[in-house]
């Protein structure tokens, strides 16, 4: 049994929970679920992110303490995350008397190493507020692109990093004086070019990070790394620094470090109680794994590791990160209404596992963003977790029940036809390991439409009539793939899965365990999953409404509506035989990649039913990622001869495409059900 210690970023109090923050959330929830199914200890800790100028503000323009307006915020963020089924071991607070203790700590360890340096800096006065401005509250015209109201530390078109001095006509984002002074203040700053060769060595270890996120590291790593500002001057709310009166730790100084203090509450309320050293001390067992957003990957991967090891603390075993949300292809936004809460979707009457279930679908090994079509989450939703494994499930246990309600003995051939289940289930562990979730389902799915297909092919309904035996034993084999699929997708969608164990009457059984459920009485069945509706969609559509926008309807894409196109005429009329020579099948992407030097080329791989999947070449890779395509049950004109493009690449047949939406090209999807190599008609 291994042990782990997980986390994810610490939502910022200042705030309500969005549908973004649930990407992370939900993949971070999946992660611990699994490895505490496949039997390892996994702690899951997370805290409110309570410090900094924001808040402070904010507290005071809502004319309450700072104290009751974090506190606010956390029973809020907590209701959210127990909608969305989000298991945390604890939720905590950086605002506690255990993160003050450790922020101390490892302030003081650092400096008695020589990695705490105290000097002057000059930074911009506001003396309408009487206050020095922190980076984020001076906007100005960025230094370099020249691109205006950006922040005072970096800027967002450009990604450029500089000295809020630099900025070109600044003013106070407070209150709006464009009057600044500059004046000189002591701060204390780490000295991050001291652990500079460590975290070369650290970050480039298999296994750390995702290669993307190596890549991007360089950019830092190949130069000297700046020294770190960890202080701020009053007003601010946060914890003072020792000796100092006006002195406060910079927020991102005290909150990672709210990973290992809530790890010391979660462990001061075990009985009998823990220590936080069986988790971070510097040769404790097992791992610490972190998931964040790709914004935060500088403080994670640099900032935090250094002040870990500078303090003698254990260092990150892992740290995962993920892509970001976008809504009908475009970036989230409140101007747009895209910037929808999770309390804004549950009090619409949506289920959470509709969208942790689509969350999965679409979150692979890699940081690459993640699209919520509307239209897209309907048909994954209804196609594949209701019509394929939920619907394979209520038919088998459906005709169970009308005949006696229990389950038959399978026979040993019928057994047999499993052999390769063993395998599967190791697959579907690499994967979730690998938080390739998207991987997972499709091996799932996999199974389950081979358990539809043995319903269709066996036709127990009609067996009944001469032989309830032979009937019965071809239901349990389909109640079995149903048990074995809830089982596996049980860190997804828990509530789903807890649904078929308890239409079974008995556990989904231990991941390793392949025993066969027989002669069992069932529980009456029941709908597992309830249906999207259009209503539903339309429910989250209307949120897509900016300042001077009117809704979207259901059908559309959302907060980008489909781009006006000039109508074409319809073409010359074709009879029903000319039509009838164009041969239309299934075809279920199950790879795809980018071909080299063709800007507009993926290569797929289809399958058709054929026994040997397809080479299938499309010009989409202007509108679609790879990773994208794989999966989805797409429209093929099957009956194309071989193109050949040269060099090797030949591709047999023709993807269904559409024009006039937000992507020049929109695949045209079948539901998920429907086997590869099915017509078309």
């Amino acid at each position: 049994m291994s042990r782990s210690l997980v986390t994810h970023a610490l939502p910022y109090a200042n705030g309500s929970i969005h549908l973004g923050h649930l990407v992370e959330s939900v993949q971070t929830d999946i992660f611990v679920r699994a490895r505490k199914a496949m039997g390892n200890e996994c702690v899951f800790i997370c805290a409110d992110d309570t410090h900094g100028t924001p808040i402070e503000i904010s507290s005071r323009k809502a004319g309450v303490p700072p104290e009751e307006y974090i506190a606010k915020i956390h029973e809020e963020h907590a209701a959210d995350y127990k909608a969305f089924n989000i298991g945390f071991d604890l939720f905590y607070s950086t605002h506690s008397p255990e993160n003050e203790k450790y922020s101390v700590l490892i302030f003081e360890e650092l400096r008695k190493r020589g990695d705490i340096e105290q000097r002057g800096v000059e930074q911009m006065y506001c003396g309408v507020d009487k206050r020095f401005l922190p980076d984020r509250y001076i906007r100005g015209i960025c230094p370099v692109c020249a691109t205006p109201d950006q922040y005072g530390d970096n800027c967002e078109n450009c990604g450029s990093a500089y000295e809020p001095t630099a900025l070109k006509s600044p003013h106070c984002a407070i209150c709006g004086n464009d009057k600044l002074e500059r004046r000189t203040s002591m701060h204390y700053f780490v000295k991050l070019g001291n652990h500079q060769e460590w975290l070369r060595e650290w970050t480039s270890t298999p296994g750390r990070l995702q290669e993307e996120i190596l890549n991007s590291l360089g950019k830092w790593l190949n130069e000297p790394l700046r020294d770190w500002d960890i202080s701020r001057d009053a007003p601010y709310f946060g914890f003072k620094i020792p000796g100092e009166d006006a002195k406060y730790f910079y927020v991102w100084l005290d909150a990672p470090v709210g990973y290992l203090s809530t790890t010391e509450k979660w462990c001061e309320l075990q009985s009998p109680p823990r220590k936080v050293e069986e988790f971070w001390g510097a040769d404790a067992p097992g791992e610490v794994i972190h998931f964040i957003g790709k914004d935060i990957v500088y403080f994670h991967t640099l900032f935090w590791p250094a002040m870990l090891k500078g303090s003698g603390w254990k260092v990150p075993a892992r740290v995962h990160v993920h892509g970001m949300l976008t809504v009908e292809g475009a970036k989230m936004s409140k101007s747009r209404g895209t910037f929808i809460n999770a309390s804004e979707y549950t009090a619409a009457g949506l289920d959470p596992e509709w969208l942790r279930f689509f969350y999965a679908a679409n979150l692979g090994p890699t940081p690459s963003d993640i699209d919520l079509s509307l239209n897209d989450f309907k048909n994954r939703v209804n196609g594949e977790l209701l019509n394929n494994v939920g619907n394979l499930a209520n038919r088998a246990l459906s005709l169970i029940w009308k005949n006696g309600g229990k389950l038959g003995s399978m026979p040993k051939d019928a057994q047999a036809n499993f052999s390769g289940i063993e395998d599967r289930e190791a697959r579907i562990r690499g994967f979730y390991d690998k938080c390739d979730t998207r991987a997972v389902i499709n091996e799932v799915l996999e199974f389950a439409s081979w358990g539809n297909q043995h319903l269709q092919n066996k036709k127990p309904w009609e067996l009944f009539k001469s032989d309830k035996d032979a009937a019965l034993w071809e239901l349990t084999v389909a109640a079995n793939v149903a048990r074995f699929c809830a089982r596996w997708l049980e860190p997804i969608v828990p509530k789903f899965a807890g649904g078929v164990a308890a239409q079974l009457n008995a556990p989904l059984g231990p991941w390793g365990n392949f025993d066969w459920l027989q002669n069992h009485q069932l529980t009456e069945p029941k709908p597992l999953v309830r249906k999207i509706e259009e209503t539903d969609i339309a429910k989250l559509a209307a949120k897509f409404v900016g300042p001077s926008e009117s809704p979207v309807s259901p059908g559309a894409r959302g907060p980008e509506t489909a781009k006006p196109v000039e109508v074409e005429p319809a073409a010359p009329p074709v009879n029903i035989e000319q039509f009838a020579l164009v041969d239309l099948r299934a075809g279920k992407v199950l790879s795809a990649e980018k071909v080299p030097k063709k800007d507009k080329l993926i290569k797929m791989a289809i399958d058709l039913g054929e026994g040997q999947p397809r080479s299938i070449v499309s010009g989409v890779a202007l509108s679609y990622k790879p990773e994208e395509l794989v999966g989805k049950v797409v429209c093929v004109v099957a009956n194309l001869p071989p193109r050949d493009f040269g060099k090797g690449l030949v591709s047999h047949g023709m993807v269904l495409y559409s024009g006039g939406g937000t992507r020049e090209h929109t695949v045209l999807e079948l539901p998920a059900d429907i086997a590869p190599g099915a017509k078309v008609k």
